[in-house]
């Protein structure tokens, strides 16, 4: 049985975190993203710029809030927290493209929502995903690298057996786990470490389970994962 386990390294430095999980199980994700589906993921940027009201970029709350998790742990240079990373796209006025199917709906999730999202292929998983502090070495290539690039000592990772699935918490994703056209059971993760936003994260979460099933077909089975409820079972 496969698991995905919170571990306490982790709840010592995000004691509030809580993180919305969907197991989409029996999908097609082989064909290009629907006319619709575009046309969500192209509503989803312009609905972006709701959570970018600050003059100054890194004062947006939806921003702040994970410039200040990233200073709790070491992270590689430079990395930061991947709904940063797209809304910067849309204040930039470059709006995130489609990719393929089940990348497009959980990108729109998190610009409509505000919060990290992203997805892996349960298939792919190599014994338990663990979401921890990395010891150091772990084996990860990140998606578009052609040369590993391994976890740092105390780093927050996705881990393994095999090594890192997501470094930097969710700032890049690893090749190795990666949502292709082939997967068809995925793990999708939607994360707050905002306590205020636990409403926000649930409508987020049930959104991201409804679409799913609507575009990729399958089932989409929603959970929670807390401090009080560290791990769920990925069969």
């Amino acid at each position: 049985m496969k698991k995905f386990i919170v571990e306490p390294e982790f709840w010592e430095l995000f004691p509030e975190t809580k993180i919305g999980i969907v197991l989409a199980k029996n999908i097609d994700n082989s064909m290009e993203s629907s006319a619709e589906i575009k046309k969500n993921l192209d509503e989803a940027n312009e609905n972006a710029e709701q959570f970018l009201e600050a003059a100054v970029f890194s004062e947006n709350p939806v921003v702040s809030v994970w410039r200040k998790a990233y200073q709790k742990f070491k992270t590689k240079k430079g990395a930061r927290s991947s709904i940063e990373n797209l809304l910067k796209r849309v204040d930039k006025g470059k709006a995130v493209g489609s990719i393929n199917p089940l990348v497009d709906i959980y990108n729109s999730i998190s610009l409509n929502y505000g919060l990290p999202a992203g997805g892996e292929d349960i298939d792919t998983f190599a014994g338990n995903l663990r979401l921890t502090k990395a010891v150091g070495g772990e084996h990860f290539l990140a998606l578009g690298d052609d040369e590993a690039d391994n976890a740092l000592p105390g780093e927050i990772c996705y881990l393994d057996d095999e090594g890192a699935v997501c470094r930097s918490w969710n700032w890049r994703d690893g090749q190795r786990t990666m949502l292709t056209e082939q997967t068809k059971n995925a793990f999708l993760i939607i994360e707050s470490v905002d306590p205020e936003r636990g409403e926000v994260l649930d409508a987020a979460t049930q959104k991201l389970a409804e679409l799913s099933e609507k575009y990729l077909g399958g089932t989409a089975q929603v959970l929670l994962v807390t401090k009080e409820n560290p791990e769920i079972s990925l069969d």
